[in-house]
């Protein structure tokens, strides 16, 4: 198949584009490049042209002739989502609608979003599954309930949008984010000796790691329409439901002579959730998700090892998406809308 990816310069996507290319597809990318140079061990191949360019500006014509296409594209995580509420649903609903409309006018088939556990939000510790009532409690997890829904009244004959709500995700990437939770605890206890918890422990979390995301992305893909049509899906492990407190132990465990702390104040998290993964699993019986919490850890904190992190690193712009965001804002290379000062707006 002939696979656009939108994000392919981010996090997850410098582990999903590579992964789709093995398993046979041609894959193009399409990002805003925020991030370039912000990369852990050698840096990702140049994109060209294709790594500066924002979905909220997307034609049919540049779309023309894929069969489908993947928007991993947005404003991250909650921190950053806070920064401009505005920007937040800029990027994430509008961008993600542009892209979408653009790729049904172009006549891709198939559409997949990279959704979002944080959608169910404060919905305590029973777990939830596809059809649950919604809980978001940041702009971000607001965005990606709203561009669902929006999605979904795209859905047609022709063109098939599919939801994919992850798991809080973790994992060694060339585009390392640090402002994650098991990346985050990862870090801080290799380069300071401490597992610092910001909140009590007690919230859960469902947990996946970014090869698990891409290997579900992957099944979507290659799936029958009838399985996958304006479908969304839980992606992760059930044994992956895990409070935080319990991931901070397994960190300690990991990092020889890390010993756990909790920040002053640290009191419970409003995002506290667990998921059902079933739906996924008896959808694709052959999905096989291999990664554990304790695997995860472990490629981390030795990935950072060889490649030298250091503390100065982790309190650098370098991996925390917001750090780099203001930078750029500070340096004039973005404007408030995070648009690229400078680039032609609204395409042709």
């Amino acid at each position: 198949m002939k696979v656009l990816v939108a994000g392919d310069r981010g996090y997850i996507g410098a582990v999903l584009a590579p992964f789709l290319r093995a398993a046979g597809h041609q894959v193009d990318g399409y990002d805003l490049g925020l991030y370039e140079g912000c990369d852990l061990g050698p840096e990702l191949p140049p994109g060209g042209d294709r790594a500066r360019m924002d979905m909220r500006d997307a034609t049919a014509a540049e779309l023309a002739g894929y069969d489908a296409v993947v928007c991993l594209a947005a404003l991250s995580n909650d921190p950053l989502g806070d920064l401009n509420p505005d920007v937040t649903y800029s990027v994430n609903l509008d961008g993600t609608l542009r892209l979408a409309r653009a790729a049904k006018a172009a006549g891709v088939p198939r559409f997949l979003f990279s959704s979002s556990c944080s959608l169910y939000g404060a919905a305590g510790s029973a777990a939830v599954a596809e059809d649950a009532e919604l809980f978001p409690v940041t702009p971000y997890g607001e965005s990606k309930v709203v561009a669902e829904r929006e999605l979904s009244m795209l859905a047609s004959g022709n063109f098939s949008p599919v939801y994919l709500r992850n798991a809080t995700a973790y994992g060694a990437s060339t585009r390392l984010r640090l402002d994650i939770v098991v990346n985050n605890l990862t870090a801080v206890a290799l380069t300071t000796g401490q597992v610092r918890l910001e909140s009590d422990g007690t919230p859960w979390r469902p947990l996946v790691h970014i090869e698990d995301i891409s290997r579900a992305f992957l099944a979507v893909l290659e799936a029958d329409r009838a399985l996958i049509h304006d479908q969304a899906f839980n992606v992760g492990r059930a044994e992956d439901n895990v409070q935080i407190r319990d991931v901070a132990e397994m960190v300690r465990d990991a990092v020889p002579g890390s010993a756990l702390s909790f920040a002053d104040g640290a009191g419970p998290d409003l995002r506290n959730y667990r998921v059902d993964f079933s739906k996924l699993n008896d959808t694709f019986p052959g999905l096989q998700l291999g990664w554990t919490v304790q695997a995860g850890v472990d490629e981390l904190a030795g990935a950072y090892a060889e490649h030298g992190l250091t503390h100065d690193d982790f309190l650098s712009s370098r991996y925390v998406r917001l750090r780099r965001i203001k930078e750029l804002l500070d340096d004039g290379v973005i404007d408030d809308t995070l648009r690229r000062k400078g680039a032609p707006v609204g395409g042709q």
